[in-house]
C-alpha cells in the first residue's frame, strides 16, 4: 500500500497531467453569497404586546381544537386548516388525541350519508396521522359496474379533496389508484369552467398534492388563499402570520451563523469547481425539520450536506481516478494522520469532513449521546466507498445492469447518510435502537432513496453525459432492455409511485420507531419531490430563488 500511495503522491504533482484528466461540469456560482451574514434582526423583532397576543390567540386556537362537538366535518375542516397554516407542530398531541377520539366513533360506511368531500378529508386526516382506515370507505362512491359514479363529476371540492386522499395510498388499494385517474381527469376538465380561485387551487393540487409537498411552502401558499374563504377565521389567520415570521427569525438568525461557518471555509475560491450552495441546503434541511427545537438538528445537517455535496462534485466533475482512490482510502481510515497522502485541496476537503464530524462529536457528548457519532461515520464511509465504485466505472467506460447501478446508486444518493444523521440531533427519542434500525437501510429510507436517484436520473442524466458522468439509471436500463429512454422513464416513474407506497404503508402505525423520527425519512422524499420534479433546482438554483426568498428572507405583512 505504500508504494502505491508514494507513486500516486508523485503523479498528483504533476499539474499539467493532472488538469488533462479533469471534466468540469461549471456549475453557476452562489446565487447568495454573504447576504444571510446580516439577517434582518431589527425588522422581525416582536414587541411584549404582539408576543402576548400571540399567546392569547395560541390559547384560543387550543381551545378550538379540544372542543366537543357534534360535527365531525367541523372539526376535521378545522384541524386540516391549522395543518396547512403551519401552526399544528404547537398541537400535536391535541390533534392527536383529537383524531384517535373521532376515529373511535367514526362512520363513514356505506349507510351514512357523509358526501365524498367529508369521506375524503377523514380518510386523509387520518392517514396522514399513521391511524389505519380502510379504503372501502370509498365502494360507495361507486356504481353497478364499479366505476365511480358519474355525478361525482360536478362535485369540484369532493374531487379536490378525493385526489388528495388517494395520495396516501398503499399497496393493493387499486380504489385508489382509481381515485386518482379519475379525479384527475375531471379536475382539469373543470379547471376552464369553474371561478379562477378554484382552478388555481385545481392548478396547485395537480401539480403538488399534499403529500408530496414541502409542509413550509405550502403553508405559504394556504396563507394567501385561506382569507379568500369567506368563513375563515381571523384570530387563527392573524396567529398562523404571527407564528410564520417568528420562525423566520429563528431561521433567519441559524442561517446567519452557518453562513460565517461557510465564508470562514472560502470555499468558493478554493474548490471554485463545486456547487456552492449552502443557503439551498439550509432549505433542503428546513424541509425535513422546521420547528425551534430541532434547531442543533439543522446546522448539522446543513454541514454534513454541504460537504457531502463538495465531496460528489469532488467525484463527478473534478477529481482525478489516482486522487478518488487516496481520498477514498482516507475516508476509510478517518484519521488526520492520512491527510498527508491527499493533494492540496483534497486536503481542505478532507480536513473539513473530519472538523464536522468533531463538532458533532462533542455537542452529542454533552447529551452523553456520543454513541450517535458512530453510525453517522459508517454512513459517510459507506457514501464515499459508492462513489468510488461509480468513479470506478467511469474510469472504465462500464455500463452496468440497471440491479448493478441501483444497488451502488441507492448509497451514493446520500439519503441513507442523511436519514441516519437526521437522527443525531433529535435528542433521546433517538435511542440506540432507532439508529440500528436506520442504519440498516430500513424499507422507508429505501424507498426515499429510490426517489431521490431515479428522479435525479430522470431529469439530470443529459447534463450529466455531456460533461462527462457514470452511466445514469437512464442508460444502463435502456443498454440491458434494448428499449427507448422514454420507456425507462415511464418505468421509472412507475417505481417511484410504487416507492411512495411503501413508504406509506411505513408510516401507518405501529411504525417501528416514534412518528417524529420517521417522519424526517417522509420529509427528505417530500424535498426531492420538490426539487426535482421537472428539473434539477438544486443545481439550477435560480429555479428556486424566489420560493427561498419567500421563506426565508420576506416577511409576512400582519
Amino acid at each position: 500500500m505504500s508504494s502505491q500511495v508514494s507513486a500516486a503522491s508523485i503523479l498528483i504533482q504533476d499539474d499539467d497531467q493532472q488538469n488533462s484528466n479533469r471534466h468540469s461540469a461549471n456549475f453557476h456560482p452562489t446565487l447568495w453569497g454573504d447576504h444571510f451574514l446580516a439577517y434582518a434582526n431589527d425588522s422581525m423583532k416582536i414587541d411584549p404586546a404582539t408576543r402576548e397576543e400571540y399567546k392569547e390567540l395560541k390559547r384560543d386556537v387550543r381551545r378550538l381544537i379540544t372542543a366537543n362537538t357534534d360535527e365531525q366535518v367541523k372539526k376535521f375542516q378545522f384541524i386540516d386548516t391549522v395543518q396547512r397554516l403551519g401552526v399544528a407542530y404547537l398541537f400535536e398531541q391535541e390533534i392527536e388525541d383529537e383524531l384517535e377520539k373521532i376515529h373511535d366513533h367514526l362512520y363513514i360506511d356505506s349507510d351514512n350519508d357523509h358526501d365524498l368531500y367529508t369521506v375524503s378529508l377523514a380518510f386523509r386526516l387520518m392517514r396522514q396521522q399513521g391511524i389505519k382506515i380502510s379504503c372501502d370507505v370509498f365502494e360507495k362512491f361507486k356504481d353497478e359496474e364499479s366505476k365511480f359514479k358519474a355525478t361525482l363529476i360536478s362535485d369540484i371540492q369532493g374531487l379536490l379533496s378525493l385526489y388528495e386522499a388517494a395520495h396516501l395510498a398503499i399497496h393493493g388499494e387499486d380504489i385508489l389508484d382509481e381515485a386518482i385517474a379519475f379525479a384527475t381527469t375531471h379536475l382539469k376538465s373543470a379547471i376552464s369552467h369553474v371561478c379562477p380561485n378554484l382552478a388555481e387551487q385545481i392548478n396547485h393540487a395537480l401539480y403538488r398534492p399534499l403529500r408530496k409537498t414541502l409542509p413550509r411552502l405550502d403553508t405559504l401558499y394556504f396563507l394567501s388563499i385561506y382569507p379568500r374563504d369567506d368563513s375563515y377565521n381571523k384570530k387563527l389567520l392573524k396567529f398562523a402570520k404571527l407564528d410564520f415570521n417568528m420562525l423566520q427569525a429563528t431561521h433567519q438568525e441559524e442561517l446567519s451563523a452557518i453562513t460565517r461557518w461557510w465564508k470562514n471555509l472560502d470555499f468558493t475560491k478554493k474548490l471554485p469547481y463545486a456547487r456552492d450552495r449552502l443557503v439551498e441546503l439550509y432549505f433542503w434541511m428546513l424541509g425535513v425539520y422546521f420547528e425551534p427545537k430541532y434547531a442543533l438538528a439543522r446546522k448539522m445537517m446543513t454541514k454534513v450536506s454541504y460537504i457531502t455535496s463538495i465531496i460528489d462534485d469532488t467525484y463527478d466533475a473534478y477529481g482525478t481516478f489516482e486522487e478518488l482512490k487516496l481520498f477514498t482510502e482516507a475516508v476509510k481510515r478517518w484519521d488526520i494522520g492520512t491527510i498527508d497522502i491527499l493533494p492540496e485541496y483534497m486536503k481542505i476537503i478532507y480536513k473539513t469532513l473530519l472538523d464536522i464530524y468533531d463538532e458533532i462529536e462533542r455537542e452529542l457528548a454533552k447529551q452523553g449521546r456520543s454513541y450517535c457519532l458512530r453510525y453517522a461515520k459508517e454512513k459517510m464511509q459507506e457514501l464515499v466507498a459508492m462513489d468510488f465504485v461509480e468513479a470506478k466505472w467511469f474510469n472504465e467506460g462500464y455500463v452496468p445492469t440497471i440491479e448493478e447501478y441501483m444497488e451502488v446508486a441507492l448509497i451514493s444518493v446520500c439519503y441513507l447518510m442523511l436519514a441516519t444523521i437526521s437522527f443525531v440531533g433529535m435528542g433521546d427519542i433517538a435511542t440506540k435502537e432507532s439508529f440500528e434500525w436506520i442504519s440498516s437501510n430500513p424499507k422507508i429510507v429505501r424507498a426515499s432513496s429510490i426517489i431521490f436517484r431515479l428522479m435525479d436520473d430522470i431529469v439530470s442524466h443529459e447534463f450529466e453525459q455531456s460533461r462527462g458522468h457514470v452511466a445514469s439509471a437512464i442508460e444502463c436500463y435502456t443498454k440491458q432492455h434494448g428499449v427507448f429512454e422514454e420507456d425507462a422513464i415511464n418505468v421509472f416513474r412507475k417505481e417511484v409511485e410504487n416507492a411512495w407506497k411503501d413508504m406509506n404503508q411505513e408510516l401507518l402505525k405501529p411504525t417501528a420507531f416514534p412518528m417524529p423520527l420517521i417522519e424526517r425519512v417522509l420529509n427528505l422524499a417530500r424535498v426531492i419531490d420538490y426539487l426535482h420534479k421537472d428539473s434539477d433546482s438544486y443545481t439550477n438554483a435560480h429555479l428556486v430563488k424566489d420560493q427561498i426568498a419567500s421563506l426565508l428572507r420576506d416577511p409576512l405583512p400582519l
